[in-house]
């Protein structure tokens, strides 16, 4: 039986093909079937956009839903209900789970699951060595065909030059992409950024070099065997400029930063505040300010909420001792918007960094954009709504967040994957 729904009286916004202004939106089974007026289409249910902004469903290319592992937690459920009450529809989930997303059973688990929950869609990172241990490779074409749409280490560097090399070779002959988080692994072995901060703090550093050095050496390995990069969370000045000019020489090379390294820094640590114990650490202000214009300007292509749930005893630990991490999949909307108007990047930039932007690198035909034809993965949101970030009343297990107590505007109303009312 068809399903015909109507949003009236929305300002729609699609960055992808540049529609910006009040339409009315007609879906029939799943699929946009019109932006214009809809005086002549009967629909079987009407969703007034009053006041609101009507975008495509977020893309989040960092999301971590500890799943394999917590199933007994119930995180999946959690997790995915977070990600539809903040206008999520789409994410990719890193490979280090428990256990480790390397076999193929393990990803069609996590799919199978993720599907029946009927929430957002989940798009697997296989693991690109065995265990994430940086000595074997994956057999990378049986995770692409259950369902893997690239492959990484997570935050877990891969320290040997030659294993890297080969799995770009790999990576290069099938076309596939390699997630890389760049941090050298001895370098980048403290908890807070280099820096008079953590000095002060008394804090085991990482400089920038460690992030540096590692984009230097897959920038090499990129020329030399062709394979195509994303970069995960870069967090320094230096880093991009360096991928400045690695994508001015044409090399097919992507990347994001997170929500924290984009409003944050490592003044935020305070008084040894756990909530701040992020990875990639918080830099400096310079550091934000180049992060911020790089994302404004293209050289940076998505933004994300590098969401990742922390049980409450690994972050009442000693600062240095407590787990990285915090809560962000409700928390990528109002903050991206946020950015939007304070760096002058405006209402649109800040809508396609977290919609068709990040869609563009997964290659998934009729996501992230609103045009006829595509998949109706919407976001109803309220620009007007201002509120308060209280982490004991988030959806998501993880309750810890630097954001804690922020004042935002502008929240998700209703969430549409595939047609279907998944939130409001």
């Amino acid at each position: 039986m068809s399903t015909r729904i109507l949003i009236r009286n929305g300002h729609v916004i699609d960055p992808a093909s540049g529609v910006d202004g009040l339409h009315d939106v007609s879906i029939v089974d799943g699929k946009v079937h019109a932006i214009g007026p809809s005086s002549d289409f009967d629909a079987d249910r009407t969703l007034d956009a009053t006041g609101c902004l009507v975008v495509p469903g977020l893309v989040d290319l960092a999301a971590r839903l500890r799943e394999p592992g917590y199933e007994h937690e119930r995180m999946l459920e959690s997790e995915l209900a977070a990600a539809v009450a903040g206008g999520v529809t789409s994410l990719v989930c890193p490979p280090d789970t428990d256990p480790v997303l390397d076999e193929p059973g393990l990803v069609e688990m996590l799919k199978f699951r993720a599907k029946n929950l009927q929430r957002a869609r989940v798009f697997p990172l296989g693991a690109l060595t065995r265990s994430l241990a940086g000595e074997i490779l994956t057999e990378m074409a049986e995770l692409k065909e259950a369902g893997c749409i690239g492959f990484g280490q997570a935050d877990v560097p891969l320290a040997n030059t030659q294993v890297l090399q080969r799995a770009l070779q790999y990576a290069s002959t099938f076309g596939y992409t390699v997630w890389l988080h760049p941090q050298d692994r001895d370098l980048g072995r403290g908890v807070a950024a280099s820096g008079p901060l953590a000095t002060r703090l008394g804090l085991a550093g990482v400089p920038v070099a460690a992030e540096t050095i590692a984009i230097f050496t897959i920038v090499e390995l990129m020329r030399s065997t062709g394979a195509r990069v994303h970069l995960c969370r870069l967090s320094s000045a230096a880093g991009v400029a360096l991928v400045r000019a690695a994508k001015a020489e044409g090399l097919p090379l992507s990347c994001d930063v997170s929500i924290n390294s984009l409003l944050l820094t490592d003044n935020d640590i305070g008084y040894f505040d756990s909530r701040a114990r992020l990875e990639p650490p918080l830099r400096q202000q310079r550091d934000r300010d180049a992060l911020s214009q790089a994302l404004a300007d293209g050289t940076i292509d998505a933004l994300v909420s590098d969401h990742t749930p922390v049980e409450p005893d690994a972050k009442t630990l000693p600062f240095a001792e407590s787990e990285p991490g915090a809560t962000g999949l409700e928390l990528l909307l109002p903050l991206a918007l946020r950015w939007g108007q304070d760096s002058g990047a405006g209402r649109l930039r800040a809508i396609e960094v977290v919609t068709s932007a990040p869609s563009a690198l997964l290659d998934v035909d009729g996501l992230g954009r609103l045009s006829a034809g595509s998949t109706a993965d919407l976001c109803i949101v309220d620009p007007a709504v201002e509120w308060q970030v209280e982490p004991d009343s988030l959806r998501s297990q993880g309750k810890h967040t630097p954001f804690g107590g922020y004042a935002v505007q502008g929240r998700a109303r209703f969430t549409l994957v595939d047609g279907r009312l998944v939130h409001g």
